[in-house]
């Protein structure tokens, strides 16, 4: 792994952090990026981090540009940035519904397209999704979150035909949920018992599998589920 200098998106909390964490552990750089590090406490010298709202899309071209600027090194993308928001459609404003696909869907489109030459030129690259099992199957109250993350599935799905023969693969991997942050402001949680979640430990075990296999091997796409899933209303 220490061939590899990956820009995580979201590398602060929940998912994004576990797997930086997990990476720096086995030897990668890592060049984060996220709104805010108040709550990461992750210090490595192979961890440099970068404040930037991925919905905020002309900051997130230049800081990219920036980023390849100083990084030429970069090699792989993991595109993890994102939150949920719940409930019937006709709740959301209009301006709710922009910033939410902008976040959750158009951000992960946009940092592609603007790391896509530099992997090009490199001629090679490895790009991962942090999908959903929303992505799967529509949930009531899930309009938003599904849409994106179905949308999310069907650029992987496609771009992944698009570059394979550029030695850049593409993966997706659709965790179902995960006992994190990511419900601090919803009113579901998880179930109580471990066999409710999935080990954030896996999904960033997952990804390590993933970037260690040989280059003529793909991995389209991977779902994780819990042994027992159960909701709990708050």
């Amino acid at each position: 792994m220490k061939d590899k200098c990956i820009l995580i998106t979201g590398s602060s909390s929940g998912i994004g952090y576990e797997i930086t964490s997990k990476l720096l552990d086995l030897g990668a750089k890592v060049i984060g990026i996220a709104r805010n590090y108040d709550r990461s406490k992750l210090e490595n010298k192979n961890y440099i981090t970068y404040k930037c709202d991925v919905s905020a899309r002309k900051k997130l071209e230049l800081l990219l540009k920036q980023i390849l600027k100083s990084h030429p090194e970069i090699n792989c993308l993991i595109s993890n940035a994102g939150y949920g928001d719940f409930g019937p459609l006709e709740n959301f404003s209009t301006l709710n519904i922009e910033n939410f696909v902008s976040t959750n869907l158009t951000s992960h489109i946009v940092i592609t397209k603007l790391l896509l030459p530099h992997f090009k030129k490199i001629k090679m690259g490895d790009i991962i999704y942090i999908g959903s099992e929303a992505g799967l199957l529509g949930a009531k109250n899930g309009t938003l979150y599904c849409a994106a993350k179905f949308g999310l599935r069907g650029f992987s799905e496609a771009l992944s035909k698009d570059v394979a023969r550029k030695n850049i693969r593409v993966s997706i991997i659709n965790p179902g949920m995960v006992r994190t942050s990511f419900f601090e402001n919803l009113n579901f949680e998880p179930g109580n018992n471990e066999e409710n979640t999935i080990n954030i430990k896996d999904i960033s075990s997952t990804i390590a599998y993933i970037l260690n296999l040989s280059r003529n091997t793909i991995v389209d796409e991977i779902n994780l589920s819990p042994s027992k899933k159960v909701i709990k209303f708050k």
